[in-house]
């Protein structure tokens, strides 16, 4: 009979939803009660050690001498384990029974587990850190699921989402609230921006805990109205009662698509005038999204007119966020876009000038700034860069000629010892 550290046989618990004794836990050693346990989604960092039931070990981390990790409730490892982990606090040791039904099933995994194994785990639990929802996976929105939602569909920039939330700074609450917004307009509501992306990731019936960075709550001004200060990382609890998505660009007919355009085109202005260019990204791809495959044969005149009108705002705006970002690269890929449009773009030209400059491609970018030049003579913004670039060309080649000459005199000297 095994024994847990105290010498005590451990009690069996059955962790199976159907309690049918698939997967039996003993705990060998308690873990920290106060630290809850991983949900799903979160990344967890275990040891384990794996027999067969002849006490044959098939695998081990702690000999391999690196912790294992995985996303729990995703499918990345077997069912029991998915199922006995979740059930474990931080520094649990547990000892997991696990009938092939939630193991490796009838065929096994040969050649080291047979067919209809039942299987023995030995798993420690050091640590686990939530999902990062954001798109540069910079630690800024963190999400925990403590309850799954239900099917597949999640909400999408227009959708109309109602939510139950609770925010929480430092452990106090400073609101509660039911609230209804439209994703990608959340200050309308008074909805910070991190919950706008964060029910994005949300399934009709989940609630989850995110944890939320300065960038995407209160920034570097706070809340006075919820005595939140600058630079305050907040947490909230939210659940998404229901959803509704907005149509889908394939479910437009041109003259909606141009509309739509249009909207986006006015809200990421607004949002560029608010300084939030992550956002405003999210707009001005959305007008290419409607309007990339209409072509001359399903247009009218006018409406292709309208189009091109549009397409060119969408790739110069986002070049402009994409300088606000620094996303240099994708300022130049933006600016060629928009010149199929429009060839004698000032503003193109300009803006991929401004990218190349930074990037220290000094001639680069004073011929893009003369083709400003070649379109406005009279453009004094283009005049200033020009020589700007021209001064730190000349600085560059004045540096290579220092450290050539320095070259060449360091060899004089070597032939002339050598002599």
């Amino acid at each position: 009979m095994s024994q847990d550290k105290s010498g005590e046989t451990p009690e069996k618990i059955d962790l199976t939803p159907e309690k049918n004794g698939g997967v039996l836990k003993e705990i060998l050693k308690a873990g920290d009660e106060n630290e809850g346990s991983p949900s799903t989604g979160d990344k967890v960092f275990v040891h384990y050690v794996g027999t067969l039931l002849n006490g044959e070990k098939f695998d081990s981390s702690r000999d391999r001498g690196e912790k294992f990790e995985f996303t729990l409730g995703t499918g990345q490892v077997i069912k029991a384990w998915d199922l006995g982990v979740a059930s474990m606090k931080k520094g649990e040791v547990s000892r997991l029974t696990c009938q092939s039904d939630y193991a490796y099933g009838d065929s096994g995994s040969p050649p080291k587990i047979p067919p209809k194994a039942t299987l023995i785990f030995e798993v420690e639990l050091f640590s686990w850190k939530g999902e990062d929802l954001t798109e540069k996976k910079n630690g800024g929105i963190i999400r925990s699921i403590k309850k799954q939602g239900d099917g597949f569909k999640t909400p999408k920039d227009g959708s109309t989402v109602n939510i139950h939330l609770v925010g929480k700074y430092k452990g106090r609450i400073f609101e509660e609230r039911d609230v209804e917004f439209i994703v990608g307009e959340p200050e309308e509501q008074n909805v910070i921006e991190g919950i706008d992306i964060a029910v994005t990731k949300m399934k009709k019936g989940e609630k989850s805990v995110f944890k939320i960075a300065p960038t995407f709550a209160y920034g570097q001004v706070g809340n006075k109205d919820f005595d939140i200060p600058a630079e305050a990382h907040l947490e909230y609890e939210v659940y998404l009662s229901c959803f509704e998505n907005a149509k889908e660009a394939y479910e437009m007919d041109p003259p909606e698509k141009l509309e739509q355009s249009e909207i986006m085109k006015a809200k990421g202005g607004n949002l560029v005038k608010a300084g939030k260019y992550l956002r405003a990204i999210k707009c001005y791809k959305k007008i290419i999204d409607y309007l990339e495959h209409e072509t001359t044969s399903t247009l009218e005149e006018a409406e292709k007119t309208k189009r091109d009108f549009l397409m060119l705002a969408a790739h110069l705006n986002l070049a402009l966020c994409y300088l606000k970002t620094e996303e240099f690269n994708s300022v130049c890929d933006e600016c060629e876009k928009a010149l199929e449009f429009d060839p004698k773009s000032t503003k193109a030209y300009f803006r991929r000038g401004q990218a190349y400059f930074s990037k220290h491609e000094y001639e680069l970018a004073k011929a893009n700034f003369e083709k400003v030049l070649e379109c406005e003579p009279e453009n004094k913004a283009a005049k200033n860069q020009i020589i700007l670039s021209k001064q730190k060309i000349k600085q560059f080649k004045d540096k290579e000629k220092k450290t050539y000459s320095g070259m060449f005199t360091k060899f004089a000297q070597q032939d002339i010892k050598v002599g």
